[in-house]
């Protein structure tokens, strides 16, 4: 067994989902899952086939969501692995959604952040362990901060 560490590209610092499933049915379902919330929602899906043909199958509503979606996927080549770059929405508007899709297993990560994907290969295949989502932690918040982050909260509008 090998590790090795694949970086997410994601050069405009877009909202992304990575997941696991565990059927082919899956890239059919998150896409549906995610437009029902709303359909105008821009987005690209990309999933790992895991057996037989071992293709990454695609789906979105944003070609170039689609082609980072898919470029990323093929990079990982973990089988039944997904992942969900979303244009004009956040991971936190569509995570529960897809976490109820019936064939979705688990979500390693939602974020923006700069995303280290730590991966196992074997002679049969890639698994992925976890994710380096961000950077280490430099301290404790203070009061200000606090200020800071519950401002920030209510000036994007999740909180009132």
């Amino acid at each position: 067994m090998e590790l090795k560490i694949v970086e997410i590209e994601n050069p405009n610092e877009l909202n992304f989902i990575l997941g696991h499933s565990h059927f082919i049915k899956t890239v059919e379902d998150v896409h549906e899952a995610i437009v029902n919330i709303n359909p105008d929602i821009k987005f690209g899906l990309a999933f790992c086939e895991a057996s037989q043909d071992a293709l990454v199958r695609y789906s979105g509503t944003d070609d170039e969501l689609i082609e980072l979606a898919k470029k990323n996927a093929f990079n990982l080549s973990a089988g039944h692995s997904f992942i969900v770059f979303l244009g004009n929405a956040f991971a936190i508007n569509v995570l529960n959604t897809i976490k109820n899709v019936p064939e979705v297993v688990r979500i390693f990560c939602a974020t923006a952040n700069p995303t280290q994907v730590v991966m196992a290969e074997t002679e049969q295949g890639r698994a992925i362990l976890g994710v380096v989502d961000g950077i280490r932690t430099k301290g404790i918040e203070t009061e200000e901060d606090i200020r800071k982050r519950k401002a920030f909260l209510r000036t994007i509008g999740y909180k009132f």
